[in-house]
């Protein structure tokens, strides 16, 4: 994904079950995140849930994407009091965002999702995008960017 780029015509599940055609929402906030219910992965998602107020006064949806089935996403929701909104891909997703790849932990390779966030304008172009993301202070930043974004309408 390149600047000026369109959102990727792909189609998310929420946690609730209900689709999510991504490029009708706009702007918008996408970010990825390797496994529900791990550290990094519940502080991200309850910095970005504490921050709702301010990206909704921007105008801005964010919406946080794993491979997790809606039903653990439920669960992560539930058991943290998430706010944010979270979504389960099928892979179509990743692949368009160029987040699927080969990580390594403990000297193991395996493939996973590559933490990243997308920043998308009311054109659906992409403003910017955040790649190999440290999770402390990444939504504030988020935040200040997506404050420079146009709204629809």
């Amino acid at each position: 994904m390149n600047e000026g780029d369109a959102i990727p015509a792909v189609t998310l599940t929420a946690s609730d079950g209900t689709l999510i055609d991504l490029p009708s929402v706009r702007p918008l906030v996408v970010y990825f995140y390797p496994k529900a219910d791990t550290t990094g992965c519940t502080r991200e998602a309850i910095d970005f849930g504490d921050l709702q107020p301010q990206f909704r006064a921007a105008g801005v949806e964010v919406i946080g994407v794993s491979k997790d089935t809606p039903a653990k996403l439920e669960r992560f929701i539930a058991k943290h009091g998430l706010t944010v909104r979270l979504a389960s891909d099928d892979g179509a997703a990743c692949e368009a965002f160029g987040v699927w790849g080969e990580k390594k932990l403990y000297g193991r390779s395996y493939m996973g999702i590559e933490r990243a966030t997308f920043l998308f304008d009311a054109e659906g172009r992409l403003v910017q995008a955040w790649r190999k993301v440290k999770v402390p202070g990444h939504a504030e930043a988020v935040l200040a960017a997506a404050r420079t974004v146009k709204a629809a309408g």
